[in-house]
């Protein structure tokens, strides 16, 4: 059976409908014929030189990415430009390019959800509904099997994401016992005060930021407040689990005629990690 791109695009499109992206987000086909084969897809977080290589190497006619390559208006794509130069090696070898980014960030079973899952949460529904009472929205509120220790909560999702140079950092009493927890892929401070009304005893994300985190982890000086712990992951790994998410979606949904890859290229941006709580370097008084 000979599958087109166009086929592929409806099963994406039916797990992340594109009325799901934010206004500002730039979702769906980059490059590529929606009438040409499809037999190979890749799935990766970020439509970068590594994961074209990958793409490349695997034989495939299409790259399904979460985020964007061209986000940002342009006024062109040449050659010489690190995002033009990927377009067009793309062009050259025969590959499609898509991307769901907000999209698949709200979409039930999204890149929240992948986390989740993960990480061993059970979803009791968004952190940020689209309407009250809706499945879909930003982030997941989840609850663990068993209650645990902080510091053994930041273990598991260590455990359970991909390593990074960034690494899992957690910030909290290490001995709060977690059992309801919020996540958010990608960069989540802006949900912080959704996390702390959510009442949950922990909050993970990527890309928390030194102010919000210390003013949010202040709040639970105030009588009778009480805000959850956070735990700060890479951006990239806390959405790489949606990619074996998406590579599934499309398996099922056009069974036995398309091979799925799920990028195994680490992408994060950061290489180098110095220093611990054991070696902080100088000390302080």
């Amino acid at each position: 059976m000979v599958v087109r791109l166009k086929e592929v695009i409806g099963a994406l499109e039916v797990a992340y409908p594109t009325d799901l992206a934010e206004s500002w987000d730039a979702v769906g086909l980059v490059c590529g014929d929606p009438e040409s084969v499809v037999q190979r897809v890749l799935f990766c977080v970020d439509p970068v030189e590594a994961t074209v290589d990958e793409a490349v190497d695997f034989g495939a006619q299409l790259v399904v990415s979460h985020h964007p390559l061209l986000l940002r208006g342009v006024h062109g794509v040449p050659a010489d430009d690190p995002k033009g130069r990927i377009v067009h090696r793309l062009i050259r070898s025969g590959i499609g390019l898509y991307c769901a980014h907000t999209n698949a960030d709200s979409a039930v079973q999204g890149v929240s959800d992948a986390l989740a899952e993960a990480i061993g949460l059970t979803v009791t529904g968004p952190l940020v509904p689209h309407a009250e009472g809706a499945r879909t929205g930003l982030g997941r509120v989840g609850e663990l099997s068993e209650t645990e220790p902080f510091h053994e909560f930041v273990r598991r999702v260590a455990h359970n994401l991909p390593t990074t140079a960034w690494g899992v950092r957690g910030a909290g009493d290490p001995d709060r016992p977690i059992r309801t927890v919020a996540v958010c892929g990608g960069a989540g401070d802006s949900y912080l005060a959704t996390a702390a009304a959510a009442g949950v005893d922990a909050y993970v994300t990527a890309d928390l930021r030194h102010h919000p985190a210390g003013e949010h982890l202040a709040r639970a000086a105030v009588p009778g407040a009480e805000v959850p712990a956070l735990v700060d992951v890479a951006h990239w790994a806390s959405e790489w689990p949606w990619c074996q998410q998406a590579a599934d979606t499309v398996a099922a949904a056009l069974p036995d005629t398309v091979e799925v890859l799920v990028s195994t290229r680490r992408t994060d941006p950061w290489t180098v990690h110095a220093g611990a709580a054991s070696d902080p370097g100088r000390a302080l008084a």
